[in-house]
């Protein structure tokens, strides 16, 4: 494994909006004979990679991943690490090894350079049908895989790295995102029973909802929420007369078609507010049958549910989804070279199960 190569791509900050210059250096430095790179635009300034050993543009097996990382841009550092050793989530290192921190290591810089390393190793062994294909976008809304759908060919099989600790997703929760304003009336806030405050609504609607009842799903487990992106500029001796926030929930298959109703029926009535639905993604099942390599649920997003070109679809790779996102994201090179070997056991099942006319 070129480590060197793994610790320059840390290096450079790709947070989402601003991974351009990122792909451009990716195109060449991932380019190596029998491989084709191109990118395309996909229309916001940033740009979708392709590397392509099948020779034709379109390769039936895709390994995917994403190029954008979520802010603030974190340096990274490569240290080694004793059996038994802290790791910075609190576990310990089960062998002597080497730990990679900063922004990206398991989300999703580490996903591009194991599926790299993959993409090498299938081509010393004659295997010619396959791609990677590095996405803008993923951590803001998935652009680039919107983008990559609506104008580029599909495939049978694409694998999408995200960080599930090295196991196969074998079913992923969907997502529903809303946003609500609440209308309270303004008065001096010394005599709030002359009107209605906004802030006031809004805690009763949290704690409305905390007490909704979503049906547990057998396989995806239970439905949660969030909100976020509050806005409520009133002075502080002034009861709010407007609240607007976000709220994103992420579903099951037994709770996915009800939310809109749900969520309806907890918010005040009679104009009292509006809600907005902004869509999202339903929850799926995935291909994760391969001998070897356990499986198991997430409830995090990914690029996955956009890249519907794709006969079978599946997600895996390094890193776990409790540290991206966080100061603490690291990976291990054991982590990193598993992947590796299970990348090439996924296309390999795949190229048998699915498309044994080519590859």
């Amino acid at each position: 494994m070129d480590l060197d190569l793994f610790m320059d791509m840390l290096a450079f900050s790709s947070t989402s909006g601003s991974e351009r210059a990122f792909a451009q250096f990716l195109m060449e430095r991932l380019r190596t004979s029998g491989c084709e790179v191109s990118a395309r635009e996909v229309g916001d300034g940033t740009l979708n990679v392709l590397l392509d050993w099948s020779g034709t543009g379109r390769p039936s097996f895709v390994f995917c991943t994403h190029m954008d990382t979520v802010p603030p841009y974190i340096a990274p550092s490569m240290e080694q690490v004793r059996a038994g050793g802290i790791l910075p989530d609190g576990n310990r290192a089960s062998q002597d090894d080497t730990i990679f921190k900063g922004r990206g290591t398991c989300d999703a810089k580490g996903q591009i350079f194991s599926m790299y390393c993959a993409c090498l190793e299938l081509q010393k062994q004659g295997f010619r049908d396959f791609g990677l294909l590095i996405l803008s976008g993923e951590e803001t809304g998935s652009f680039g895989a919107k983008a990559w759908t609506r104008d580029c060919p599909g495939g049978d099989f694409v694998l999408v790295g995200e960080p599930t600790g090295n196991c196969l997703v074998s079913a992923s929760k969907g997502t529903k995102a809303f946003e609500i304003t609440l209308n309270g009336r303004p008065c001096h806030s010394g005599y709030p029973e002359e009107g209605r405050s906004a802030v006031r609504m809004f805690v009763d609607l949290m704690n409305m909802l905390d007490v909704v009842e979503f049906p547990e799903d057998e396989i995806l487990g239970r439905t949660t929420w969030n909100a976020g992106r509050l806005v409520s500029d009133n002075p502080q001796n002034i009861l709010s007369p407007s609240l607007t926030f976000r709220l994103y929930f992420r579903t099951t298959f037994a709770t996915d078609a009800l939310i809109h109703d749900k969520l309806l029926g907890a918010c005040p009535r009679g104009g009292l507010s509006t809600v907005e639905a902004f869509g999202g993604d339903e929850p799926l099942e995935y291909f994760s049958d391969v001998e070897g390599i356990s499986s198991r649920t997430v409830s995090f997003g990914s690029d996955a549910p956009r890249l519907t070109g794709f006969r079978r679809r599946a997600i895996c790779g390094p890193g776990s989804i409790l540290t991206a996102h966080t100061d603490n994201e690291y990976v291990l090179l054991s982590d990193l070279l598993r992947a590796v070997e299970q990348d090439i056991l996924i296309f390999k099942k795949a190229k048998k199960q699915f498309c044994q006319n080519s590859f």
